[in-house]
C-alpha cells in the first residue's frame, strides 16, 4: 500500500511515521515548511503544491483536482493528513472515499477545527486528546477510528497541553495507520 503524507508545519508527526518504519511513498504539502526537509533528510519524495498558485481568492476545487491528479500519478492508495493547513474540496473525498485519515487535537465531537486546544482551555474543560478519524469533505466530522484522553492540568497553557497532546497524536496515528496498511480492521465507532 502506498502511502502519502499531506503536511504543513513542523512535521513532527511525519518524523513518527517515518521513525516507526512506515513507508512513505511521498510528502505533499501546501507551503514551505520545516516538514519538507524531515521528508528530504529521510529520502522520501517530496512536493510543494503552493495554494497561493492557486489565485487570490484560493481556487479550493482547482487546488483539490490537481493534489487528487497528483496522488494519482503515484499511485498512492491511502492518504494521512498531518496537520494539513488547507481544507480540500470533494474530488479527493470521492477518489480515496474511506482511504483519508486525519489526526485532530481533540476528543471530537468537541472542539472541532483549527483551534482545538485553545478551544478546549477556553470551555474549561478537564480532559481533551487526540482523535485519528476517517477525513471526509464535512471538517472534523469524519468516522471515528480512535481515542485517547489527555488531563488538562491546571497551569496549562495552548503550548503545554498541546504538545502532551501531540506525543498522544503521534504514537496512536501511527497504530492507526500501520493497521490500516496491514489491512487490519481498525473499528470506526
Amino acid at each position: 500500500m502506498r502511502l502519502v503524507v499531506l503536511v504543513s508545519g513542523t512535521g513532527t508527526i511525519l518524523e513518527a511515521i517515518i521513525g516507526a518504519g512506515i513507508p512513505v511513498a511521498l510528502v505533499v504539502s501546501d507551503r514551505p515548511c520545516p516538514a519538507i526537509e524531515r521528508a528530504e533528510t529521510a529520502g522520501v519524495e517530496a512536493v510543494v503544491l503552493v495554494r497561493e498558485n492557486f489565485g487570490a481568492d484560493f481556487d479550493r476545487h482547482g487546488y483539490t483536482v490537481r493534489l487528487t491528479s497528483l496522488l494519482e500519478e503515484a499511485a498512492i492508495d491511502l492518504v494521512a493528513m498531518a496537520g494539513f493547513g488547507t481544507i480540500l474540496a470533494a474530488p479527493i473525498y470521492d477518489r480515496y472515499a474511506g482511504r483519508i485519515l486525519n489526526t485532530h487535537p481533540s476528543l471530537l465531537p468537541a472542539f472541532p477545527g483549527w483551534h482545538a486546544v485553545e478551544d478546549a482551555l477556553a470551555h474549561g474543560v478537564k480532559m481533551t486528546g487526540c482523535t485519528v478519524h476517517q477525513a471526509t469533505l464535512a471538517v472534523d466530522s469524519g468516522p471515528i477510528l480512535a481515542q485517547e484522553a489527555v488531563a488538562v492540568l491546571p497551569d496549562d497553557d495552548a503550548a503545554s497541553l498541546h504538545e502532551r497532546i501531540k506525543a498522544v497524536e503521534r504514537r496512536l496515528y501511527v497504530e492507526v495507520i500501520t493497521r490500516v496498511m496491514a489491512d487490519e480492521p481498525v473499528a470506526a465507532r
